[in-house]
């Protein structure tokens, strides 16, 4: 295997299409894509300071690395990639890419990151940034740490335990979402979305699931929470708290310890399709 190391590069496209090489203690300061249409790479103890540093790359494992703000748009197109203990401080990184693991992984500037991607593993992730993960699939996460709106919107195949989500309009658009110990803030959570499943969690959110199929949620609190389940079919929701209110929901069950305000407006529901069982009513 070749070897690079301690040197600093400058050049566009500096070590293009380099196969079956490790690079150790390297520096890319100038120059796009320098490691553009690489294979079966090791990388370690480096720093990439410009645009598009891993384009078309294959089968590359990372280990405490940095992409700074610079390096933008880093690692597109690029399968079968691994990173350890390393700092993404670029946004828009992972587009169209495929396997991609990270563990102990910091993305700071994480605005648009993982686009149209799959095969995504992900373990203690920190991650700051909008438009988390949009439209990709095969997901599977554990101990990530997300503040940012709209994420995940329109992904699917998602597994996510042991995790903080901070993020308004959170999960739009997905199908096949399976959320386990996890703590979700934000406003309008999951709407237009289904076959999303969250056991243990707590939930925060105004207006909260809402026009979605086949919901669930298992020993779950909906705190300071209202005018949840409007228009949602098949709902099976076991809330261990009560509820502030929830809005029109179309069918399914509803058992929480109360329910503070419920609207059932029969000029837009049959409110005979949804069973609601509350352990503190008192009639």
């Amino acid at each position: 295997m070749k070897e690079f190391k301690d040197q600093v590069y400058n050049e566009e496209r500096a070590l293009f299409s380099l196969k079956e090489a490790s690079v150790d203690g390297c520096t890319f300061e100038g120059g796009e894509s320098p490691l553009k249409e690489s294979g079966n790479l090791v990388v370690k103890h480096s720093t990439f300071k410009w645009k598009y540093p891993m384009w078309y790359a294959n089968n590359v494992d990372c280990e405490d690395i940095v992409l700074e703000e610079t390096a933008r748009s880093g690692i597109w197109y690029t399968k079968n990639i691994k990173m350890v203990n390393s700092l993404i401080n670029a946004p828009k990184t992972f587009r169209y890419a495929e396997n991609v693991n990270l563990y102990r992984v910091n993305i700071p500037n994480a605005a648009e990151t993982f686009w149209n991607s799959k095969g995504i593993r992900l373990e203690q992730v920190n991650a700051k940034g909008d438009y988390f993960g949009f439209h990709s699939q095969d997901i599977e996460i554990e101990g990530l740490y997300l503040e940012g709106n709209y994420a995940f919107d329109s992904a699917s195949n998602i597994v996510i335990r042991n995790s903080t989500l901070i993020s308004k309009d959170s999960f739009w658009n997905t199908s096949n979402v399976l959320v386990v110990n996890c703590k979700i803030i934000g406003e309008y959570l999951g709407w237009n979305s289904k076959n999303i499943t969250f056991v243990n969690c707590t939930i925060e959110s105004h207006q909260a699931l809402c026009y979605m199929q086949n919901v669930k949620l298992v020993n779950c609190q909906l705190i300071n929470s209202d005018l949840c389940f409007e228009y949602c079919t098949d709902l099976d929701a076991e809330i261990t708290n009560v509820i502030d209110s929830v809005k029109n929901p179309y069918s399914g069950r509803i058992h929480a310890l109360d329910i503070k305000e419920l609207i059932l407006d029969e000029k837009f529901i049959n409110k005979s399709k949804t069973k609601i069982i509350l352990d503190n009513k008192h009639e």
